[in-house]
């Protein structure tokens, strides 16, 4: 309670007009309203970068249910307190009714929604909410929320363009406490990806062969109860980093992103190169790894300039490594497991786990791993993952491991002896 008057204290003192919330993109600011007891602003304000809503319980006139991204919060005017399941935290003053309409001390927004609310976190040297995601529909003033609430999260996503306006982000799907893994199919649209084989053969593009094997992916995951979210289901442009948001706004508990791999040109025998290989998210450590970010991460020249990461923007590099950090091992070990899987039944050798600065998995907040299923620019293996049948096998073999790794988490949080993708 102390740390709770010490921070609406300070606000107070500044008393400042509006609310500065803001992520690795943009900043925005939500009305503050002045009161005798202090700043304090209205909840449903924050519906424009939050996934929110507010609503009076049935019969009670002054109670009232503030969901946010799946969390329900209870307040009840007059009662310096907010309920969360069975936990009852603190409020520096109690929330009150004006005019018709609920207001909340700016103190839950500091000191209540970091330690509930997915994604957010309070910037005390700056007085700013910070967001890891703007998971919002961005739906315009006065929009009703059911339009979105009521849109049912069909385990595809909708056609989405590499803009990184979220109203063309897939709706958030109901949480129903199942696993979630975001299968991501890579490239798409204009971005064929990697073109081969080399030297002849039938041709392949990358996006075609990835949306294939993740729709398979998809189907296996779903045959073994996991609710799965792809970012994308048709031949579509889906902007690198907005991948990550849909993975984050679903609350998912894996990314796995499946692409096909290409030989460098300057190889002794480029035709001849094949395997499978995953990686993780890291810096990378050899210069094949450093070739193949390179590759995959040069998707972004399709996308407008306005929907890149602020590389030079401390608090893009700081949130991202903050978050992905926490994942690195998880996805070190999801990635070795889906190897062993696939060198089960891939013909072609183990080219190991590796670690890379993949753009897909930087805002995924989750373990989160990238998969070359084989090398298209060899024929005999252009062959092989073109094959709806191998397709399946390959899908089977990542489905397998994620299911391994789920459950190995799950036993890790139950015994106390590890920690893994949060929910």
């Amino acid at each position: 309670m102390i740390v709770a008057l010490v921070v609406a204290l300070q606000l107070g003192a500044a008393m400042p007009r509006s609310l500065v919330v803001r992520d690795a993109h943009q900043r925005v600011r939500v009305p503050i309203v002045a009161s005798p007891d202090g700043p304090m602003l209205r909840p449903e304000s924050l519906a424009g970068v939050m996934e929110m809503d507010l609503r009076r319980d049935a019969g009670e006139a002054n109670k009232y249910t503030l969901n946010v991204w799946g969390t329900e919060l209870h307040l009840e005017a007059g009662v310096p307190v907010v309920r969360i399941g069975d936990d009852v935290r603190p409020l520096a003053v109690a929330p009150r009714v004006q005019d018709g309409k609920l207001l909340v001390p700016l103190q839950l927004i500091s000191d209540v929604f970091p330690g509930v609310v997915p994604n957010a976190r309070w910037d005390a040297d700056s007085a700013q909410l910070v967001l890891f995601a703007f998971a919002s529909s961005r739906r315009s003033a006065g929009a009703p929320r059911a339009a979105v609430a009521n849109d049912q999260p069909s385990r595809t996503s909708s056609p989405i363009s590499a803009r990184s306006d979220d109203t063309r982000l897939p709706p958030v799907p109901a949480k129903h406490y199942k696993r979630t893994v975001i299968v991501d199919a890579g490239h798409g649209g204009e971005d064929n990806g990697m073109t081969g084989p080399l030297g002849g053969g039938p041709r392949i593009y990358e996006k075609n062969i990835t949306l294939a094997v993740s729709k398979k992916l998809g189907d296996a995951l779903s045959a073994r109860g996991v609710d799965v979210v792809y970012t994308r289901t048709t031949d579509t442009l889906i902007a690198l980093d907005d991948r990550g948001r849909i993975a984050n706004r679903a609350n998912g508990n894996l990314f796995i992103s499946v692409h096909v791999n290409a030989a460098n040109p300057n190889w002794r025998d480029p035709r001849g190169s094949r395997g499978f290989e995953t990686y993780f998210l890291s810096e990378a450590r050899t210069e094949d790894a450093r070739r193949v970010e390179q590759m995959e991460n040069s998707a972004v020249r399709f996308e407008q300039p306005n929907d890149k990461l602020e590389s030079g923007d401390p608090l893009s590099f700081i949130l991202s490594d903050m978050q992905q950090n926490e994942h690195l091992r998880e996805s070190s070990e999801l990635a070795d497991l889906i190897q062993r899987r696939l060198g089960k039944m891939h013909p072609g050798p183990s080219r190991g786990v590796k670690q890379a600065g993949f753009r897909v998995l930087v805002t995924a907040y989750m373990p989160a791993v990238l998969v070359e299923i084989g090398f298209g620019t060899n024929p005999a293996e252009a062959a092989y993952i073109s094959d709806a049948a191998k397709q399946d096998a390959i899908a089977a073999a990542i489905a397998e491991a994620a299911m391994q790794y789920l459950d190995g988490y799950e036993g890790r949080v139950k015994s106390g002896t590890g920690k893994g993708p949060s929910r």
